[in-house]
């Protein structure tokens, strides 16, 4: 098994609307960031579901390291 690619060294600030549904990136290929496109095919690798449920700022990991994914734990500053 291999690590995810880090995408950025840095979270992705997302203002998301109360009720929808994303799917955060967690290998990193993708190439619509933080939100998956598909590029994990064939990977150990799943995108992770998050439902808002509320409208607003979400950090979503950018560093695909986060111990709290789909969300930054503050983990891009320890690589």
């Amino acid at each position: 098994m291999t690590g995810p690619q880090i995408a950025q060294k840095a979270p992705f600030k997302v203002d998301v609307e109360a009720g929808k549904s994303y799917f955060w990136c967690a290998c990193g290929r993708s190439r619509k960031q933080p939100f998956c496109d598909g590029s994990h095919k064939g990977s150990e690798f799943s995108p992770i579901k998050y439902d808002a449920t509320l409208a607003k700022a979400v950090f979503f990991c950018g560093c695909k390291h986060s111990h709290k994914a789909p969300l930054c734990d503050g983990t891009h500053s320890k690589l």
